[in-house]
């Protein structure tokens, strides 16, 4: 039987496609009455088990190994959790102008979410960047974000979100980050078997987090908050979202080459620093922000595509520069369109070894 194929021509991915249609089934089938705890500890189950297979995926050896570049991830951890949060508390000022309030909440909880892994090091393999030091880069970004998005929240959103209490950090630390230790724990026993079965288990992430979107958008439309949320008022958060990604690629670009980068690593930045994961942001949500977790993650889900399909634009563009630089020659035509797979990329072109780096200094 011939095996059916996403059409490449559609503008969304086919994953992005999945989420906006789980967001439809929500909005016209929400889990309620007896319903909706069964689809709430189901939620709550599939968080745990994706942030267990999460720490059993993450090589310990390789993280630490990745130490010898801190001045690279201390960068990326900058833009991550201190250059992102402060231009999120500036949005403040787009209030009531293009933001509800509800909505300056979730972009700011944006802000706070840690940055992608794969996306992250697909883009760089494709700009011919560093590629190890994003794998550690990201590595780093998601062990940090276990802590600090949720003390980062405690401090700068408490009392902004219904729902939103010391308790949810609390409950986010028992409900994410001790899966994630157990993971690390088992890794020794279990890993093998899980890197054998990535793609089976790729898909168990994947409906997890699906699960995780019904859920949330359940009960914002029992709860009856969509109301709040007009065509206006969406395009204006798109408006808000565009400014905030110039401004970040715009700043990691220039900060990496203001600190003395090389064009590798200025490319490792820049697409570590300037993302923000929805794998990890969606379940984190959730236990934060409770019943208003729709809102709350709805500007983090349309970043999430924007981000993909600027950096996507971004990264072929680089990598024909490395490719022109290396043979002398004027760019040659661009290298096959990147498919983006949720948070990563599948591609067919040659992924350079970190070992070897493109030559040449392009800007980046």
């Amino acid at each position: 039987m011939r095996r059916l194929r996403y059409p490449s021509w559609l503008p969304l991915d086919p994953y992005i496609a999945a989420l906006l249609g789980t967001v439809l089934l929500a909005a016209l089938l929400p889990a309620r009455g007896a319903a909706a705890p069964v689809a709430g500890g189901a939620s709550t189950a599939a968080v745990a088990l994706l942030f267990f297979l999460y720490g059993v995926r993450l090589s310990t050896r390789e993280a630490m190994d990745g130490l010898r570049h801190w001045r690279l991830h201390v960068t990326v951890l900058a833009c991550t959790f201190v250059l992102f949060p402060v231009l999120g508390l500036a949005a403040r000022g787009l209030v009531p102008y293009l933001l509800t309030p509800q909505l300056w909440t979730g972009l700011l909880f944006l802000c706070l979410v840690p940055s992608t892994i794969q996306s992250s090091i697909a883009f760089t393999s494709i700009a011919r960047g560093n590629v190890a030091a994003a794998i550690c880069a990201g590595s780093f970004s998601s062990l940090a974000g276990l802590v600090l998005t949720p003390l980062l929240a405690a401090v700068l959103l408490h009392g902004r979100g219904a729902g939103f209490s010391m308790d949810s950090v609390l409950g986010i630390l028992v409900q994410l980050l001790v899966p994630f230790v157990a993971g690390q724990l088992l890794r020794r026993w279990i890993g093998g078997f899980v890197l054998r079965h990535k793609k089976v288990l790729g898909l168990v992430d994947r409906g997890s987090i699906l699960l995780v979107v019904y859920t949330a958008f359940s009960e914002g439309v029992v709860g009856g908050i969509w109301h709040l949320v007009t065509p206006l008022r969406l395009l204006g958060l798109l408006l808000a979202e565009a400014l905030l990604l110039a401004a970040m690629l715009g700043l990691t670009s220039y900060g990496a080459r203001r600190l003395g980068f090389g064009r590798a690593d200025r490319i490792t930045i820049v697409f570590a620093g300037s993302k923000k994961s929805l794998a990890a942001g969606l379940p984190m949500a959730t236990v934060l922000f409770g019943a208003q977790a729709g809102l709350a993650v709805l500007p983090l889900m349309l970043f999430h595509q924007m981000q993909l399909m600027v950096c996507a634009v971004i990264a072929k563009r680089w990598g024909r520069q490395a490719e022109a630089a290396a043979a002398g020659a004027p760019a040659a035509p661009a290298v096959p369109a990147a498919t983006v797979r949720g948070e990563g990329v599948t591609r067919g072109v040659l992924v350079r070894s970190a070992s070897a780096p493109a030559r040449g200094d392009d800007r980046a």
